[in-house]
C-alpha cells in the first residue's frame, strides 16, 4: 500500500476516460434511513479498460441545504430540501478503496450528506462517481415516550391497537417517522403500510438495546387529517421464548414514535407518542411467534386506520416507565420479504382434525420461513385454520412432533360471504407443507422472509446434486437469518445459538452480504457477555434471564462462546473491513482472559472438567444424548481455547496491541503443547480430533503431515462416511486439503449414502438438516427423541452447511487471502476432480466481481479467472512433475501463450489459464462400499469403480 500523502499525485488535468468508479457505499445497507452519522466509512469499486489499479482518491461531500427556491428566489412550499455546496476533500495518494474515513466530520443528527468519489490511475483522474446519500439518525426521542394501555393486555391475548390523527395544513418538504416498540409492530399511515419491514423492531438484547427504524413518509402524507395506526403484538419481547416461558423482558406492550415534519419556510413539527394517542382492541386475538396468529375479521374496527373513525370509545394511552437510553438506530437490514413461492393446492389431504371440515393441502416446492397468503372463498362466520409443518409422513399427514410445543396454527374467522385474501401478521413459521381446514382454497403463496437480503455469490459445478445442496444452504441461511442467526425456524426454540453462528460465519459471509447483520448481532453478544468474560451460549441471552438452565450450561462453552472472535474474524477475512474486529476486541480479550483464569483455577494447566456440548450431533453419538461424541469434549475444549487465543493474537496485530498479541500467541502455544501431549493418541483416532488438531493449530506444524495421513486413512476406511458433528464438520475437509488429501475430501463431499451432505439431497431436502439421518434410507423419519423426553429434529438447520465455504475455496478455487483479506488478493486454488468435470464461482467483493471457472480437457485443466480492479490474484494450482502452466491472452487468430509458474500473481483483468498435465483428485462418485480412492497416485482402497474418474 502506498502511504497517504499528496506529493506525487497525478496531474489533476489528466483524465482516465476508460475507468469509472462504481458501487460507492457506506458500511450501512443503502436503503436504511437514520444510521449513526459519527463514524461513516466509504468503500467503492471501479471498472476499467485502461488500468488495473488505483493510485489516489478524492472525496467530495455536501450537506442538505435550505429548501429549494422557486424561480423568484422564494422557498417552494412543496419543494424538496435543497442541497448545499459541494466541498472537495484533499486528494490522497493511496490505493485504499475500502472503509475510508471521508472528510467533513460527523453528519449532523437528522441531516443527510451526499458523497462522491473519484480516483486516479496511472492514466489520470476519473470522472466523479454517482452520489451516495447517507442520512444520519436524529438522536434520542425528544417528544415521543413509550406508551401502552392503562388496562394492560394479557400475554398471549389480543394485540394492542394504537392510533393518532395528525392534521397537516401543507405538505412538508420532508417527513420522517421514527418508530420502535416493546413487542413487534406493524405501522400504517392513512391505511397504507409504512415500509416493507416484518416483525419490527426485531430481537435484540432488549434489556440493553432496542432498535429504532426511520421511515421516509413524505410521499404518504396528505393535506388535511392523516392517521398513524399501529398494531403491537407480543413478539420476542413478551411472548413465549424457548423453554423459559413468557414476559421475560417485560409485562407491557409498548410503542414509541415521532413523526417529524419539515417545511419549506424552515418550520418544524414533531408529533410524538404520548397520552393523547388512543388505544383499543381489534380482531387480532393471538399473535404468538410459536403458536401462530388468530383474527376474527368481524371484530376488526372498520376504518380505524383512516381519518373519520370514531375512537371516542377507545382509551387514552398510558405513558410507560421505560429508560429511553435503550433505544438506538438500526444498523442492519430488517426482516423483509425475499421470495414468494407458489404453492400446489390439493383437496382432501389428511389433517388429523377429526372435525369433518373440508381440508386442503398446500405443498411448497421449498422449505421456507414465513407464512401462507391464501385466497379463499367462504361464508361469514366460518373459521379457517392453517396448520404448518416441515415434513409429511408416508400417509401424507403433517408430522408435528418436530414442532414440539409450537402450535404453528393461523386461524381466521371470516366477516362476509365470498372471497378473502388471508395473511397473518406478527408471526412466522418454518414450513413446507400446510393443511387448510375450512373454506375453499383458490390459491396459495408461500411468503418467505429474511434479514439476508443481498446474495453475494454464485456457484455451479458438474454435479446437479452438489449445486442443489449449495441452494439448500443458501435457503437455510435465508430462513434462519430472521433478525438474528437462529438455529431453526419451526419449533419452540429459534434461538441465537453461538455455536451454530460460529460454525457457519465464514460460509454466511460468502453467500450473502452479511457484515451489517453480524455487526448488529455481535453488539448483543457483547452486551450479554458475563462480568467474568464468559460468553453466553445463546444471544440474546434470554435463557439465563428465565433461569431455564444452570449458568454453567449456558455460558463459556467451547465452540459456542468462541463466536466472539471467530465471527468477526470471518467477516474481516471475507470483506477486509476492520470495523467488526475493533468493535469486538474488548469482548475477545475478556473471553480469552476468562479462559486463562479457568486454566489457572485448577493448578493443573488444564481447564476444569465440566459439561461441554462437544462435537454436538456426531453421528456416532447416542441419538438421545448428542453431546456424547466420539471425540473427547475435554480435548475439544482445549483445542478451541488454543484457537481463540490464536485469533485474539491476529486481531491484536490488526487493530490492537502487539504486546498483547504476543501474550495471546504465547498462551496458545503453551496450551497447544500440553493438549497435544495429553490427547495426541486420542485425537488421531477420530475425524474431528485430527481435523481440529490441524485446523485449530493444536498439533505442531511438523506433525501436520502425519495427522493428515491419519485423517485420510480414517476417511478411506469409512468410504467417505462423515463422522463429525457441529464442531468437527467445518474443519474436516479443510484439514484434508491442507495436508494434500484432495481425493479423500472429494470422497466425503460426493458421497450420497448416509451420513453425507448429498444424501440429504437424494432424499429431497430443500434445506439443510439438523441430524444427518433425519430421514432414513427406508423413508422413515427420525423420532428426534432426546434423553429428557424432548424432540430435537429440524429440517432447516444451517450448521452442517458450513462445508460450502470449503467448496468455494477448494472446489471452485476462489478464496480471500488471509494475509490480504477482503479479496484484495484472491487466492485461485482449485483442487479439480475428473468426477466433477467443471466448477465455477463468483463473489461480489468490495473491489468488484471476482470469479473462477475451470473445466477438464483431457489431461489439461482450463481456467478463466476474473480479477476486479485494484485487486490481484495469487495462483495456487494443482500440478505434478512435468506440468506446464500458461496464461493465454487474446482470442481467435491472435493468441499469445506465455508460461508462468503455478504460484504466479495476476493483475486485475480477465485471464485464461491452461495447466498442461494438471493434477486431479481421482475419486469415484456415488456412495456405498467398494468405491476406489486414489491418493498420491496410489490405489489405497480397492473395489470396482461406481462412477466416472
Amino acid at each position: 500500500m502506498t502511504p497517504p500523502g499528496s506529493r506525487g499525485l497525478p496531474d489533476v488535468q489528466r483524465r482516465d476516460e476508460g475507468t469509472r468508479v462504481v458501487a460507492l457505499h457506506s458500511q450501512y445497507p443503502a436503503d436504511l434511513v437514520g444510521v449513526p452519522g459519527d463514524d461513516v466509512r466509504l468503500s467503492w469499486a471501479a471498472e476499467s479498460t485502461t488500468a488495473t489499479a488505483q493510485v489516489a482518491y478524492q472525496v467530495r461531500w455536501r450537506d442538505d441545504g435550505e429548501p429549494a427556491p422557486n424561480d423568484r428566489g422564494e422557498p417552494c412550499p412543496d419543494g424538496d430540501l435543497g442541497e448545499g455546496e459541494w466541498h472537495d476533500g484533499e486528494p490522497v495518494l493511496d490505493d485504499r478503496s475500502l472503509a475510508v474515513v471521508p472528510p467533513g466530520g460527523a453528519i449532523p443528527p437528522g441531516r443527510a450528506r451526499s458523497f462522491r468519489v473519484r480516483i486516479a490511475t496511472a492514466h489520470g483522474w476519473t470522472a466523479w462517481s454517482a452520489p451516495l446519500r447517507v442520512e444520519a439518525y436524529a438522536g434520542g426521542f425528544t417528544a415521543g415516550r413509550v406508551i401502552g394501555s392503562h388496562d394492560g393486555v394479557p400475554i398471549g391475548g389480543p394485540a394492542l391497537y394504537l392510533r393518532r390523527e395528525v392534521h397537516v395544513d401543507r405538505r412538508p418538504v420532508r417527513a420522517r417517522l421514527r418508530i420502535s416498540s416493546l413487542g413487534v409492530h406493524d405501522v400504517l399511515l392513512n391505511g397504507e403500510r409504512v415500509g416493507a419491514e416484518h416483525l419490527s423492531p426485531g430481537w435484540t438484547s432488549y434489556e440493553h438495546r432496542i432498535l429504532v427504524a426511520t421511515h421516509d413518509v413524505t410521499a404518504q402524507l396528505e393535506r388535511g387529517t392523516n392517521v398513524l395506526a399501529v398494531v403491537v403484538g407480543d413478539g420476542w419481547y413478551r411472548g413465549r421464548l424457548g423453554w423459559t416461558g413468557s414476559g421475560l423482558y417485560g409485562a407491557d406492550l409498548g410503542l414509541v414514535a415521532e413523526l417529524v415534519l419539515e417545511h419549506a419556510d424552515g418550520a418544524r413539527e414533531v408529533v410524538g407518542t404520548d397520552s393523547t394517542w388512543r388505544v383499543g382492541l381489534g380482531g387480532v386475538q393471538c399473535h404468538s411467534l410459536y403458536d401462530g396468529y388468530e383474527v376474527d375479521l368481524r371484530d376488526e374496527p372498520d376504518g380505524w386506520n383512516r381519518a373519520g373513525f370514531d375512537d371516542s370509545g377507545w382509551a387514552p394511552a398510558r405513558v410507560l416507565d421505560v429508560p429511553m437510553s435503550r433505544f438506538e438506530p438500526r444498523i442492519a437490514s430488517p426482516v423483509r420479504t425475499v421470495a414468494e413461492v407458489p404453492g400446489v393446492v390439493s383437496v382432501g389431504s389428511p389433517s388429523g382434525t377429526g372435525s369433518g371440515a373440508a381440508v386442503t393441502r398446500v405443498d411448497l416446492p421449498q422449505n421456507i420461513t414465513g407464512w401462507l397468503r391464501l385466497r379463499v372463498r367462504g361464508r361469514a362466520g366460518e373459521r379457517i385454520e392453517v396448520r404448518h409443518a416441515e415434513i409429511v409422513d408416508d400417509a401424507g399427514a403433517l408430522r408435528l412432533e418436530p414442532l414440539r410445543t409450537a402450535r404453528a396454527v393461523d386461524a381466521y374467522t371470516l366477516d362476509h360471504d365470498g372471497e378473502h385474501v388471508l395473511e397473518p401478521r406478527l408471526t412466522y413459521h418454518g414450513f413446507q407443507h400446510a393443511d387448510v381446514v375450512g373454506g375453499e382454497v383458490l390459491a396459495a403463496v408461500g411468503v418467505a422472509i429474511s434479514s439476508a437480503l443481498t446474495p453475494r455469490s454464485e456457484l455451479a459445478t458438474g454435479r446437479a446434486d452438489l449445486d442443489r445442496f449449495h441452494e439448500n444452504v443458501r435457503w437455510s441461511q435465508r430462513d434462519n437469518f430472521t433478525s438474528l442467526p437462529t438455529d431453526c425456524p419451526q419449533r419452540d426454540e429459534r434461538l441465537g445459538w453461538t455455536g451454530d453462528a460460529r460454525a457457519f460465519a465464514a460460509t454466511a459471509s460468502t453467500l450473502f452480504d452479511s457484515t451489517a447483520f453480524w455487526r448488529s448481532w455481535l453488539r448483543d453478544l457483547a452486551a450479554d457477555q458475563r462480568p467474568d468474560g464468559a460468553v453466553t451460549t445463546v444471544v440474546p441471552n434470554h435463557l439465563l434471564l428465565g433461569g431455564a438452565a444452570p449458568e454453567t450450561y449456558m455460558q463459556g462453552r467451547a465452540g459456542w462462546a468462541d463466536a466472539t472472535l471467530v465471527v468477526p474474524w470471518a467477516v474481516y477475512e471475507s470483506t477486509g473491513d476492520e470495523q467488526a474486529l475493533r468493535e469486538q476486541l474488548t469482548t475477545g480479550r475478556a473471553w480469552v482472559g476468562y479462559l486463562a483464569d479457568r486454566l489457572a483455577s485448577t493448578g493443573t494447566g488444564f481447564l476444569p472438567e465440566e459439561f461441554q456440548y462437544g462435537d454436538w450431533l456426531d453421528p456416532a453419538a447416542p441419538p438421545d444424548e448428542p453431546h456424547l461424541a466420539t471425540t473427547s469434549s475435554a480435548f475439544v475444549a482445549h483445542a478451541f481455547l488454543v484457537w481463540s487465543a490464536r485469533l485474539l493474537g491476529r486481531v491484536e496485530r490488526v487493530v490492537g496491541d502487539v504486546a498483547l498479541a504476543v501474550a495471546a500467541e504465547a498462551l496458545a502455544e503453551e496450551v497447544a503443547a500440553r493438549t497435544w501431549a495429553r490427547w495426541r493418541d486420542h485425537a488421531l483416532g477420530t475425524q474431528t480430533g485430527c481435523a481440529l488438531a490441524i485446523e485449530l493449530g493444536v498439533a505442531p506444524e511438523a506433525e501436520h503431515a502425519v495427522v493428515g495421513d491419519r485423517l485420510g486413512a480414517l476417511v478411506r476406511a469409512s468410504d467417505g462416511r462423515i463422522a463429525t458433528g457441529f464442531l468437527g464438520t467445518p474443519h474436516v475437509l479443510p484439514a484434508l486439503t491442507r495436508t494434500g488429501h484432495d481425493a479423500e475430501a472429494y470422497r466425503m463431499l460426493l458421497r450420497d449414502e448416509p451420513p453425507s451432505w448429498l444424501y440429504q439431497v437424494r432424499q429431497g431436502a430443500t434445506t439443510v438438516w439438523e441430524r444427518w439421518d433425519a430421514i432414513r434410507p427406508d423413508g422413515s423419519i427420525h423420532d428426534g427423541r432426546m434423553a429428557q423426553g424432548d424432540v430435537m429434529l429440524s429440517f432447516n438447520h444451517y450448521a452442517y452447511g458450513a462445508v460450502i465455504d470449503w467448496v468455494y475455496r477448494h472446489v471452485a478455487g476462489l478464496a480471500p487471502d488471509p494475509a490480504d483479506p477482503g479479496y484484495r488478493t484472491l487466492v485461485v486454488a482449485p483442487r479439480p476432480a475428473r468426477a466433477l468435470g467443471r466448477a465455477s464461482a463468483s463473489v461480489l467483493t468490495s473491489f468488484g466481481r471476482a470469479s473462477v471457472a475451470w473445466w477438464v480437457d483431457g489431461d489439461d485443466l482450463l481456467l478463466d479467472v476474473e480479477v476486479p480492479f485494484n485487486a490481484r490474484a495469487r495462483l495456487d494450482l494443482a500440478v505434478v512433475e512435468g506440468s506446464r502452466v500458461e496464461v493465454v491472452s487474446g482470442r481467435g487468430g491472435a493468441v499469445d501463450r506465455r508460461a508462468i509458474g503455478p504460484d504466479a500473481v495476476l493483475p486485475a483483468g480477465a485471464h485464461r489459464i491452461v495447466v498442461r498435465r494438471a493434477r486431479f483428485a481421482d475419486v469415484s462418485v456415488g456412495g456405498g462400499a467398494g468405491g476406489r480412492v486414489v491418493s498420491g497416485g496410489r490405489v489405497v482402497s480397492g473395489g470396482a469403480r461406481d462412477g466416472g474418474a
